[in-house]
């Protein structure tokens, strides 16, 4: 089965996540697909969830206790949230290959590192055969590839990362890594007369904005 799995360098939960996506890969043809996950959120009308106070706070412990959990390396970079524009142009640049998805993740969030403009990724960038990351990352078809992936996403219901996109299922944050593991197990799984219902299941009250 084909399979997108959709994702921003911004999102910690799509590190997390990424182990478990590669082995995915046994089962599934996925692509990795780099989105502005800003540019979902603003489609949405949501701030992220560090964009909040307190939530933004709870987050980052909840992040790093997941790491801590799943025996994965974490540092966080030096601010958070940043802006991930650079990073996803060369992702793209690069050919969005899971090596350069690899490298780029593990540059922000194994290693710590800036990664906002072009000169914090040149090393990263050297590594995966881009020896100008500035000139690479400003050309106009990376950018535009960048662009028709997240409207792309957008229009195929994503309103986070990391999203798996699979035969009409979507599954979204780290949290829904063990219910993939159902699902791929049996993807029959949630063909049942509740889940059908809960699907269009009527607002009991809706907040005014």
């Amino acid at each position: 089965m084909q399979a997108s799995w959709y994702f921003d360098f911004v999102s910690p939960f799509a590190y997390l996540q990424l182990k478990q996506a590669l082995a995915w890969r046994d089962r599934l043809d996925i692509a990795p697909v780099p989105i502005a996950f800003g540019a979902v959120l603003k489609h949405h009308g949501q701030l992220g969830p560090a964009e909040i106070p307190g939530k933004r706070e709870f987050t980052y412990r909840f992040v790093l206790w997941q790491a801590e959990r799943m025996g994965i390396p974490l540092r966080f970079p030096p601010a958070h949230p940043f802006n991930p524009l650079a990073a996803l142009r060369l992702c793209v640049a690069a050919g969005s290959t899971w090596a350069a998805v690899e490298a780029i993740f593990d540059h922000f969030w194994r290693e710590g590192k800036a990664g906002v403009v072009a000169s914090d990724l040149a090393e990263v960038g050297r590594a995966l055969g881009i020896a100008d990351v500035a000139t690479a990352i400003a050309e106009v078809e990376v950018k535009d590839v960048l662009r028709a992936n997240t409207d792309a996403a957008i229009a195929a219901g994503v309103f986070g990362v990391p999203t798996l996109h699979v035969a009409g299922e979507m599954f979204w944050g780290n949290d829904a890594t063990s219910m993939i593991e159902d699902w791929l197990a049996d993807p029959h799984r949630f063909d049942t007369a509740e889940y059908r219902r809960i699907a269009t299941l009527p607002f009991g009250v809706e907040r005014r904005r």
